[in-house]
């Protein structure tokens, strides 16, 4: 049986999906496998350093791999164009919004956008939710 694929998507220095790789390889061992999608070359080889059995970085990258996966895991602000200093490209955040798969989101972002109602959990709280709680539910479903 083909492990699920899970996909995380980070930018700038990756270290936000640095921790959810490493928090998912102690918690799920190989049970699935990891794909590190970075905006860039420098998110993708912290993410791959934490575990990631595959990577890749760039637009092409993201858009053709969101489609294909079982679960989409990053920050909000995967999903808004121009978000991380504008390494969230347009065509970026509609492929990930776009894509079939679940998306598990972090209420993580320093855009001028105030989300309303969301937790303010510090992120290894969010992080260990996501882990222990919110694959197995999300994927349980797929």
């Amino acid at each position: 049986m083909k492990r699920k694929q899970i996909c995380i998507v980070d930018g700038q220095g990756g270290g936000i999906g640095a921790t959810l790789i490493k928090y998912l390889r102690e918690y799920h061992g190989e049970r699935y496998e990891l794909l590190a999608l970075g905006t860039n070359v420098i998110a993708t080889s912290q993410m791959m350093k934490a575990g990631a059995n595959r990577g890749a970085s760039g637009e092409n990258a993201v858009i053709h791999t969101v489609s294909q996966v079982d679960l989409i895991i990053g920050t909000i602000a995967v999903t808004w164009a121009n978000a991380m200093l504008g390494e969230v490209t347009p065509t970026m955040a509609a492929a990930i919004t776009s894509s079939p798969a679940p998306k598990i989101l972090l209420p993580l972002f320093h855009e001028n956008i105030t989300v309303v109602c969301v937790g303010s959990d510090p992120l290894p709280h969010m992080v260990k939710s996501i882990v222990e709680e919110k694959i197995t539910e999300v994927l349980h479903h797929v």
